[in-house]
């Protein structure tokens, strides 16, 4: 789905790996991307369309290999064959210096809602592609992303 005149790179293709977001922050992540077209569309656009095609679980249903805010991650870069580990944090709390990435980056963006063992491709800034390959996930309890405080509990639905 595009949310402006901007077009990905790319469209979703159905080899790409199934996403599954946390119900407590899709919400957000939605109006964090919405809130982003005019100053970075290729990010905002890809984490819109991430969260379209998503599955959304309660955070007890999150497979726990599957991305999420928090999360540790470790992937291999298979242009370069480079193996980091990141945290994936939101843009308040990124801190490159301690391998802590927003979920508005390209790679950020990539990552939300997939699991250890898939392969993802993003695009960066000089419009060149990058595929990664995930080799670990490991997602403190933590680390769990917060409940928004105005959200309707879910019994009272």
């Amino acid at each position: 789905m595009m949310y402006n005149n901007t077009t990905p790179f790319t469209e979703i293709q159905s080899g790409d790996p199934a996403v599954f977001i946390d119900q407590t922050i899709a919400n957000q992540l939605e109006n964090l991307a919405l809130a982003n077209l005019n100053q970075s569309p290729l990010v905002a656009n890809r984490l819109l369309e991430e969260i379209d095609r998503a599955t959304i679980l309660s955070r007890a249903e999150l497979p726990p290999d599957i991305i999420t805010i928090g999360s540790e991650v470790t992937f291999r870069d298979n242009a370069t064959g480079n193996v980091q580990t990141v945290t994936l944090v939101m843009p308040t709390e990124a801190d490159i210096t301690r391998h802590r990435i927003s979920i508005l980056t390209p790679v950020g963006a990539a990552l939300i809602g997939i699991g250890k063992g898939e392969t993802i491709w993003w695009q960066i800034h000089d419009h060149e592609i990058r595929e990664l390959t995930i080799r670990e996930v490991v997602t403190h309890d933590d680390s769990a992303p917060k409940p928004n405080k105005d959200a309707i509990p879910h019994e009272c639905i």
